[in-house]
């Protein structure tokens, strides 16, 4: 069989499951294609057998709820957050579960040979729960909202290089870039750039909570939970449950409680240090997903005594990540190399040596910049992974043979990503995945970017930041990202431990796919509309 009626095959294989093609018609089509009847039939038996089933009330235990949290997309920073942004809002984009990117409110787009102009065109059935059909004026002003100097949205930097945005006609918006971007169409699926209705002078309505998504959400305490109802005239395959239910359960043990008492459907998150005994429970079961997410411990580069080269790399010098993942991450986990960018995603460098622990040379280093026995805060909270604190005591540990003392310092769950982030020199995060390393470095390594963590400003890094985004040439488009890589690993102020499997858990009677998406936790954050009840 050719690759091209191979692909064919595949794609009916899905539709099936999805309940979006007739028997009848999957069999003159496969018969078309050179199956036999009984192949075909094979087919179709194993289909049916996972098409999902519509119905019933999805419950789900989410951690990382902030009552900070809000409807304004720009400011989109916890779990529970992004997960109730992909269950009633959309994107121009999305991420499949086999980690391809598949059309959202846009149906098609085309770009320029240069990369500069990008047009996508509007599903003509995207509709907002309010009743209004996706224009766009919609789109336009939903990208707006992150965009021009007045703009504090996190996700500012990544339209950076919009320079207009041009209506072409109701059902079509052309993107004009100052230069190329072939990541664009990937760009639109970062969770910040939720499609939201416009407002009658241009601006977005993000206050009302309206959204084109799968679920209608009905009521809403953020930091506590959400109840939706499915969006009838949702313009995608999927929305299988009647409603959900999003309960915000920071605690683990609670989280874990609730889905073993059956009080929630699944859970995010689990404990890694109980996953054996909860493996052993015959109702419940487990998906670890291999991903780019990452685990990240920030020092502001600006301040001492993070703003010393050789303080830094002592730091970066005096954790063992082995023992970490072992002990931590129970082995769910890949190493980390200081720099963000995992081997999931494209253009991973893999012949950067690893850093190994070597508290010798850190202690060296320390002597040489005159910090011998520096004391550094360390801040971390239960809820920022599973465990996030004992991974911060673990390193004091190890840190100890270097001659540094860490403090850990436990702050409050709620409000850690505003209150904490971003604004104490030294704290440890966890980042969620991004599909290519561009909006990666875009977000959190570019010199003026709103989620610069580290504070860290290299001109070389930036430089090839703006060439690797318009560089068309795949081979010198990685030689670019393995020196950024190399520029953040020797030089940033970050610390990257490991990158973390997604691990997480529901009761056998909820179904999803052959595969989870790996770009967020719970099926690339879309279990709501992805999974269902089995029959």
């Amino acid at each position: 069989m050719n690759s091209d009626k191979k692909l064919l095959i595949d794609n009916m294989a899905k539709a099936a499951r999805r309940g979006g093609i007739s028997r009848r018609s999957f069999m003159n089509y496969s018969i078309a294609a050179g199956l036999t009847a009984s192949t075909a039939t094979g087919l179709w038996t194993g289909a049916a057998m996972a098409q999902p089933a519509r119905g019933g009330t999805f419950r789900l235990g989410a951690h990382d709820g902030n009552t900070s949290d809000t409807h304004d997309p720009g400011t989109y920073l916890s779990f529970s957050i992004i997960q109730l942004a992909h269950t009633y809002r959309s994107y121009l984009t999305l991420i499949e579960s086999d980690g391809s990117l598949g059309p959202d409110v846009a149906s098609e787009w085309s770009a320029s040979p240069d990369a500069k102009e990008w047009t996508f065109k509007i599903n003509s059935r995207a509709t907002f729960h309010s009743g209004g059909k996706v224009t766009a004026d919609d789109v336009i002003a939903s990208m707006n909202h992150h965009r021009g100097e007045k703009s504090t949205s996190a996700a500012k930097a990544l339209l950076a290089d919009v320079e207009d945005l041009v209506k072409v006609d109701d059902s079509t918006v052309t993107f004009k870039l100052a230069s190329g971007n072939a990541d664009l169409p990937w760009l639109m699926t970062d969770y910040h750039l939720t499609i939201i209705p416009a407002n009658a002078d241009g601006t977005a309505n993000w206050q009302s909570g309206d959204g084109c998504g799968p679920y209608k959400l009905v009521d809403a305490e953020f930091g506590v939970g959400y109840r939706l109802v499915r969006h009838e005239d949702w313009h995608l395959d999927g929305a299988y449950f009647d409603e959900v239910e999003i309960t915000v359960l920071n605690d683990p043990n609670a989280r874990q409680t609730a889905l073993v008492t059956g009080d929630v459907d699944a859970i995010t998150q689990l404990e890694l240090k109980t996953l054996s005994l909860l493996k052993r429970d015959p109702n419940i079961a487990i998906d670890n997903v291999p991903s780019a997410a990452a685990i990240t411990m920030p020092m502001f580069v600006d301040q001492a005594p993070f703003n010393n080269l050789d303080v830094r790399t002592a730091l970066k010098l005096a954790i063992d990540r082995n023992e970490i993942i072992d002990k931590i991450a129970f082995g769910a986990a890949s190493l980390g190399n200081d720099f963000h960018h995992s081997p999931a995603m494209p253009y991973w460098p893999d012949d950067i040596p690893q850093r190994e622990y070597d508290p010798d040379q850190a202690k060296s280093l320390l002597k040489k910049a005159g910090a011998e026995g520096v004391e550094v805060n360390l801040s971390i909270a239960d809820s920022v992974f599973s465990g996030a604190v004992d991974m911060c005591v673990l390193y004091a540990e190890q840190a100890k043979k270097a001659g540094i003392k860490i403090n850990v310092v436990r702050e409050p769950n709620d409000g850690y990503y505003s209150d904490v982030w971003l604004k104490k020199p030294f704290c440890a995060v966890q980042w969620g995945a991004r599909p290519t390393p561009d909006v990666m470095y875009s977000l959190a390594y570019k010199a003026d970017a709103a989620w610069n963590e580290s504070h860290w400003k290299n001109p070389r890094f930036n430089e090839l930041l703006i060439k690797a985004k318009a560089e068309l040439d795949n081979s010198l488009r990685a030689e670019m990202y393995r020196e950024m890589a190399l520029l953040a690993r020797n030089d940033g102020g970050t610390i990257v431990p490991f990158f973390p499997n997604f691990v997480y858990a529901r009761r056998k009677n909820v179904q999803h796919g052959e595969q989870l998406a790996a770009s967020w936790q719970m099926d690339g954050a879309r279990a709501c509309s992805r999974w269902w009840f089995s029959a």
